[in-house]
This record gives C-alpha cells, structure tokens and sequence, in this order.
C-alpha cells in the first residue's frame, strides 16, 4: 500500500513516477534512502574513485577465477608392468648399479616415446623408474610419470587420456622389451605421494637447469634453488665450516679434515638450502665418524674423508635431498665434466659466501697430476684432480668436504669426490685434489649401512 504523496513526503518537485513509487514505498528500507541522499551530496571525483575501485575488485576477482580455472598444475600417476624378455637380476635391486641404469634408461625411453609421439607431447613432462621387481615372468617395472594438464580438467578425463595412449602406443613402441599389456596399470598419486617417491630417489634434480660456460666458484655463477639438492653445510658453533653431501635422511658424507681438532657432536650442526641464513633446514650432530687412519697431525691428505649422523631425519623435499654413491667398481673416465659446489672463499684467503656457487670442471688423469711441474707424486689412488691446469676455475677455503659430481645418461646425480685439498685457489698447474668416493666406498657402506 502506498502512502498519500505530499511535499511533506520529502519528494521534491520533479522526481520521477518511478522515483516517487520507490521513495514513497512502506517497504523502501529507510538505510537506502538515506544512501541515495548521501551519493547525491557526493562529489563527482568521490563517485568515479568509487566506481574505479569497484571496477578493479571486480576484475581481480574475475582474474583470480580464471588464473584458478586455467593455470597448469603438475600431475602424478604411476605405471607398472610386466617386461617379458628380461630376467631379474639381484643387481636392480640398487639404484645406484650399472644394471639397474641400463634398463631404467631403456624404460624411460621407451615411455618417452610413447607419450612424445601422442597428442600428450606438449602435457609430457617426464618418467622416472622407481623400482625394479622380479616376477616369474620377468621384471615388474614401476615408473611415476609427470605431466602438466590446466586445472580446470577433470582428474578422471586426463587419466583416461593417459590410460589410452599408454595402453595403445606401448605395443607399437616396446621394440626393445616386451611389456605384457594385460599387466599394465595407471594409478594417479596425489601430489605429496608423487613428490615423495621422487624426493626419495637419490641423484634427482626436479627441475631441468642449464649451465653453460666455465666458471670459478671464486666469482662464478650463483646456483639456483633446486639446483643442488644434496648440498650441505656443516657449522661450528653456528659458523660454516665446510661443506658435505646428503646421502641419506640422516647421513652426511664430508672431508676429514674439517674436524681436525674439534669432534664434539655438540659443537656441530648442518643445515640445508642455497642460503646458509636463513637455511631451508638446521640439524644437530649425533656423531661423527672420522677415518679411522686420517691423522690430523701428518700433512699428507690421505684417507680425508669422514661421515656425519644427524640427530634427526631431513624432510626431503625438491630443493632437499641426496645424492647418489656410486658403486666401488665404477670408473669416471679422464676429462669427464663435472661440478663443485659450496660456499667457499672467492679469492684465496677471503671468507665465505651466503649464497652457494657452482663451477664447471674436467677430471684429469692421475699420470698428469702427476707430473713434476704440477702436484710431482702427491696424487695417490685415493685422490683425484679436477679443474684446469691454466688455473682460474677451482673451489676454494670454505669448500672443503663439498660435493663434486656427475650426471649419468639418465641425468641422475653422482657423487664423484668430496673437496680435499690444492694449492691456493685456482692457481696455474695447481688443480683442485679431491678424494676418489669409489676407492671409500665399502668404507661408506661399513659406517652407514648405505
């Protein structure tokens, strides 16, 4: 029912029909009119600041959606079958022998080219073998594989796209092994189940890095997150001391040297991540295991090596976790490329730096360690150089107990040498010496079980 219209309504002469309909409604809520008065004694740079901010909270919003609906997101699945033409060996029990790389490698192929030559190439990101099972059939292989699909699509959509394609180009593309298809199953993992099982498979790095060029750690390229996951530094009191390498949740690999004079546990603690402040993750020291014929009086560098137990597990994550050992037997040829890392000195004499550096280097033979003009008889079977003999490119005070390592053909990480000793920094004919992790190897195991 509407009320009588009167001036003393509070209509003003030249409202509107409609506005008088509104404005005179018993149910019109009082708080609105009282709005519409205030917009009215509202200047006009007030209203368009309003309407702008509107405009730009509407469009954030709508942007927000979208960027939720759309953006890519990583997805796990894992495939498992039965390969026939292969027998099992107790060798694919270690990830870390030659056996075990060799049929990973022709497995991962294999699945790269399934997936390469579909219309899931550009979705594709990557396949790791997990583990390798004996059946009687054969060898059971269990893979995670990696794609990027829009958030937006449906789980049960991509997994059946990924089925399909793995079910159908597995038998055109398996020439080299015979994959039982009725044996083949795709399961989806949720993102912690897929990080996890690739986090605890040693030698990964999860993200592709390009390093190009040869640079020093004594001014050289800073690395990146992710880059090295395995690095760590071992501090005394609270101070960097030396670098070491993560082998397992609770085991460290280092030099020696770096406890001469000081293995109290209690002084000790090793962190993790690019930055030593502020560190991904800070450890206390439960023990530390010395060589046992290391002598921190004799100046020969023999037998620097040593191992660190953590009073509590990492937590592996992409940016944190271990290396690979490499098997007693194995060899890394002359020349091969590798890198240093740690957060030593940039000069010779200088003091650390907060953030990790990489360098580039080449194995060199013992015989030309050897000779007379550089290191004349030092290099002992333990030891091997790495670097340049034009100098420049070398670790440095700071690096010590620090990780030199390579990529295999899968593009898993090994652990070559541990950062022992030089001559200065990068000085002509003075390469960097480090001590040969496969001639320790069974010490390793001994200490660590691993």
């Amino acid at each position: 029912m509407l009320r009588c219209c009167t001036v003393c309504c509070g209509v003003q002469d030249g409202a509107s029909p409609r506005e008088i309909f509104f404005l005179t409604s018993q149910w019109y809520p009082e708080a609105v009119i009282q709005m519409a008065r205030a917009i009215r004694r509202l200047e006009p740079w007030k209203i368009a600041v309003i309407v702008v901010s509107v405009i730009v909270g509407l469009a954030l919003i709508i942007g927000l959606i979208t960027f939720l609906l759309c953006h890519d997101q990583d997805r796990y699945y894992n495939a498992s079958f039965l390969i026939t033409n292969v027998d099992y060996s107790p060798q694919y029990e270690r990830q870390t022998t030659d056996e075990f790389r060799n049929l990973s490698e022709d497995i991962e192929t294999m699945i790269s080219e399934v997936f390469r030559g579909s219309f899931l190439s550009k979705r594709y990101i990557r396949s790791h073998v997990v583990s390798l099972s004996p059946d009687p059939g054969g060898v059971v292989a269990s893979v995670v594989l990696v794609f990027k699909f829009p958030s937006a699509d449906s789980e049960a959509t991509t997994w059946g796209h990924i089925n399909r394609v793995l079910l159908r180009r597995l038998k055109a593309t398996s020439t080299y092994l015979d994959v039982d298809q009725s044996t083949v199953r795709l399961t989806e993992l949720n993102k912690e189940k897929g990080d996890n099982l690739l986090n605890n498979c040693c030698g990964i790095r999860r993200q592709a890095f390009s390093f190009t060029g040869v640079e020093r750690i004594t001014g050289g390229q800073r690395a990146r997150e992710g880059e090295w996951p395995w690095q760590a530094s071992i501090q005394l009191d609270g101070t960097h001391r030396c670098g070491a390498s993560i082998i397992s949740n609770t085991w460290l690999v280092t030099a020696a040297h770096c406890f001469r004079g000081v293995r109290d546990p209690r002084r000790w603690t090793a962190s993790f991540g690019i930055l030593l402040r502020p560190p991904k993750q800070k450890k206390f020291v439960r023990r530390i295991i010395v060589h046992e014929r290391y002598s921190d009086f004799l100046l020969d560098h023999e037998y620097d090596v040593a191992v660190v137990e953590l009073a509590s597990a990492i937590e592996f994550t992409s940016d944190v976790h271990s290396v690979c050992l490499p098997e007693a037997s194995h060899i890394f040829p002359d020349n091969t490329s590798c890198f240093v890392t740690g957060w030593g000195a940039l000069e010779n004499d200088g003091y650390s730096v907060n953030q990790l550096r990489q360098a580039e280097v080449r194995i060199i033979s013992t015989e030309v360690c050897n000779r007379r003009q550089v290191y004349g008889g030092a290099i002992t079977p333990g030891m091997l150089c790495a670097g340049y003999l034009e100098g420049q490119v070398d670790a440095c005070q700071g690096d010590s107990g620090g990780p030199l390592v390579h990529a295999n053909s899968r593009g898993i990480w090994y652990l070559v040498g541990i950062v022992s000793w030089g001559d200065e920094c990068g000085k002509q004919n003075k390469p960097g010496v480090y001590t040969r992790v496969t001639y320790y190897r069974n010490w390793i195991h001994s200490r660590t079980g691993i």
